[in-house]
């Protein structure tokens, strides 16, 4: 989320929170990745974007035993739309009035600001997935994600249900046989969200 809750220009505080805000971490991932992948992987982070078919290419030979979920990462990079499209009517259904005059979710550039989240959190996930690590967030980062939403007053009960509903979504796309592999890469940021209030 990236709005005020009134149409001023963003605050110099918030500006240096949503630098500070980025939630994915690489540093521990020198055992399984050489340098060469995991710039891949930070490369994409810095400019905010899903990993690209040459990116996986190259990752899958760098590190083949590490990238056995990485058609999963692909599929939903793919269908990110559809997934957060999902995951966004899973908000407006639990609370119909959130993006109306008063809501949490009002205006309607607050809104968008919360759907870009939401597609942005699916992108960190396929991080970890592509990469086989569960623990692909940074404790820094997530503070500071913290410190940005609570300036910005944003609703964390839609979030974490805008989160769950991104798992959902995500996981009907799979076989149900690795519903069990894939979901601690969603709670990795799910649990942290819940304890943000």
């Amino acid at each position: 989320m990236t709005q005020p809750q009134t149409q001023s220009p963003l605050s110099d505080n918030v500006r240096e929170l949503i630098q500070k805000a980025r939630i994915v971490s690489f540093a521990i991932w020198q055992d399984t990745h050489p340098v060469e992948a995991i710039q891949r992987f930070q490369a994409a982070d810095d400019e905010g974007r899903y990993l690209t078919d040459e990116d996986v290419q190259q990752i899958q030979q760098l590190a083949p035993t590490a990238s056995t979920l990485m058609p999963v990462a692909q599929q939903w990079r793919d269908r990110a739309s559809e997934i957060v499209d999902e995951a966004r009517a899973e908000v407006l259904h639990t609370f119909p009035t959130i993006a109306q005059p008063g809501g949490g979710l009002y205006p309607a550039e607050r809104a968008d600001a919360c759907w870009r989240d939401f597609w942005h959190f699916l992108r960190c996930i396929t991080y970890g997935i592509a990469g086989q690590h569960t623990d692909y967030t940074s404790a820094e980062g997530l503070h500071y994600m913290q410190l940005l939403y609570q300036a910005l007053q944003v609703p964390l009960d839609a979030m974490v249900v805008g989160l769950e509903g991104i798992k959902t979504a995500s996981l009907k796309r799979v076989e149900p046989e690795q519903h069990a592999v894939l979901t601690p890469y969603f709670d990795q940021l799910i649990e942290p969200l819940k304890r943000f209030g």
